[in-house]
């Protein structure tokens, strides 16, 4: 396999992390949305009600929780792949290696 094949394979498994994590993003913002509009859909008495029960650990706690496993996949997709070049490459001059013996 040529570079050219290797640099493409390895662009083309980038943009698919990178569209997994947007997929993800969008995912989380739709979702939590939704859930926020209906935890807070009773509340539209007043807007002291509505803050309060905006601004309530229910809400807040699937934006938040969610939210961590999403910083750890943009974390994940935009530095891990900077590890995995390395061991790809280590693994790859140990075969050229071995090869030559």
């Amino acid at each position: 396999m040529n570079d050219q094949n290797l640099n493409y394979i390895r662009a083309k498994r980038r943009v698919e992390k990178e569209k997994g994590f947007y997929t993800h993003l969008i995912i989380y913002l739709m979702v939590n949305t939704i859930l926020t509009f209906i935890k807070v859909w009773g509340d539209f008495n007043s807007w002291d009600s509505f803050v309060n029960e905006f601004l309530s650990i229910d809400v807040l706690s699937s934006w938040t929780i969610w939210g961590v496993f999403l910083i750890l996949h943009f974390i994940s997709f935009k530095y891990g792949t900077q590890w995995e070049e390395r061991k790809i490459q280590e693994y790859m001059n140990e075969e050229l290696f071995d090869d030559s013996k």
